[in-house]
């Protein structure tokens, strides 16, 4: 009985209870084969993605991550050609992210700087966006963090990984730095950005390294006590280095 008889039926001068069929739950509509794919592709790039940043690529194989997920390895094969094709879709997940949310920031303190902008804002812009998005970004981004680190600092491939991921935002902020710092060289400059992506990947990669170092006073994962002081103690180093060269260049010139 729809709400209308029922009213009807109550003014008619029907009894007082009236027997309405109770309401049925429609049933689960099975999910498409769609989402059951892409749910099933993030659980093996989250298990590669893990592995890798525990073992680096060559430390990792296709049955490596079939074990993680609990399935057998001709899964991996039915979604991708090979482990390079995991590791490159691991990769593109997370790296246009913390490369887009960098350009923007970039591009916003520009705009706000009207034209003169500081190296320490230019690199607050740059890290401090880069560790808020690592430090917030839950177990995936943890991992993608150690992950990173290693490709930084691995010399047979990573660089070129690097590259090819990174360049447009490293190239946005050396831009920056170089109008905050219009007598710099670009070795000085090229230099000082070598230092700071040491420090950032560092610092992702979450060793515990300073927790032992420090007695606890320090711990690799306080993003909030890194973002205090990095910035800025690179911002020190840049001008430093850059001004006594270029006081050393214009000593030079006169003698």
């Amino acid at each position: 009985m729809t709400a209308v008889s029922i009213e009807s039926a109550f003014y008619r001068g029907a009894p007082d209870r009236l027997e309405v069929p109770p309401m049925t739950t429609p049933p689960r509509q099975p999910r498409r084969k769609a989402e059951q794919r892409a749910e099933s592709l993030e659980q093996l790039l989250d298990a590669a993605e893990e592995l890798f940043s525990q073992h680096g690529f060559y430390g990792v194989t296709i049955k490596d991550i079939a074990d993680k997920v609990g399935v057998h390895k001709s899964l991996i094969h039915y979604y991708f050609t090979d482990k390079q094709e995991v590791f490159d879709k691991v990769m593109a997940r997370r790296a246009p992210v913390t490369s887009g949310r960098r350009m923007e920031a970039l591009d916003a303190y520009e705009a706000a700087a009207g034209g003169k902008p500081t190296v320490e804002g230019a690199l607050r812009a740059f890290l401090d966006t880069d560790l808020d998005t690592y430090s917030n970004g839950g177990d995936g981004w943890r991992h993608f963090g150690a992950l990173s680190a290693q490709i930084n600092n691995t010399p047979a491939w990573g660089a070129e990984v690097m590259d090819r991921l990174f360049d447009p935002v490293v190239l946005r902020l050396i831009g920056l730095l170089r109008q905050a710092l219009p007598d710099a060289t670009e070795e000085d400059l090229f230099w000082g950005y070598h230092f700071v992506t040491g420090a950032l990947t560092l610092s992702l990669a979450r060793t515990g390294r300073i927790d032992h170092l420090s007695g606890g006073k320090c711990r690799s994962d306080d993003f909030e006590a890194i973002k205090e002081r990095m910035a800025s103690f690179m911002a020190h180093g840049f001008i430093g280095i850059c001004h006594d060269r270029a006081a050393e260049r214009r000593k030079q010139t006169r003698e």
